[in-house]
Parts: C-alpha cells; sequence; structure tokens
C-alpha cells in the first residue's frame, strides 16, 4: 500500500507542478486559466484519492466549493474574452 500511496503522491505533485509551471510561464491568459483549471481539478482528485484511502468524506465539502470556484472561474473567464474579442 505504501508503494502505491508513494506513486500516486508523485503523480499528483507532478500534474501540480506542471500546471504552476504553465500559469507562471504563460504566454497567453488562456493558457494560465487553462493551467489553474488543471490545478484545482489536481487538488480535488488528491482530496478525492485521500477519502478513499482513509474511508470518510469529510472534505467533500471543500471539494465541492473547488468545483463551483472552477466552473463560475472558468465561465466568467471566456466571458470576458469573448466581449474582448468583440471589441
Amino acid at each position: 500500500m505504501t508503494i502505491i500511496l508513494g506513486i500516486i503522491i508523485a503523480m499528483f505533485g507532478a500534474s501540480a507542478l506542471c500546471a504552476v509551471y504553465r500559469i507562471v510561464r504563460g504566454p497567453s491568459l488562456l493558457d494560465r486559466v487553462i493551467a489553474s483549471d488543471v490545478l484545482v481539478a489536481t487538488a480535488m482528485c488528491a482530496m478525492g484519492a485521500e477519502m478513499a484511502i482513509n474511508r470518510h468524506t469529510n472534505t467533500l465539502p471543500v471539494m465541492l466549493v473547488l468545483a463551483m470556484f472552477a466552473i463560475v472561474g472558468s465561465v466568467s473567464v471566456a466571458r470576458f474574452m469573448s466581449n474582448q474579442a468583440e471589441a
């Protein structure tokens, strides 16, 4: 079980590092938005894996709030970018 846990941590860590790298490097706003969505999704998956391993549902409300913020943020940026393209 500890080997699988180590692999899970390494994969989520690599995903988070790649997303943070894309947020920092850009080059466009849409790249940064997609990377931030990937980072939020990675955090949610890590929380889900932790819930499955420890057999509890304590962090489920946090996951729901993160999902809500991810959707609202993506839609807001998409609307902002569509208004900017029209001008």
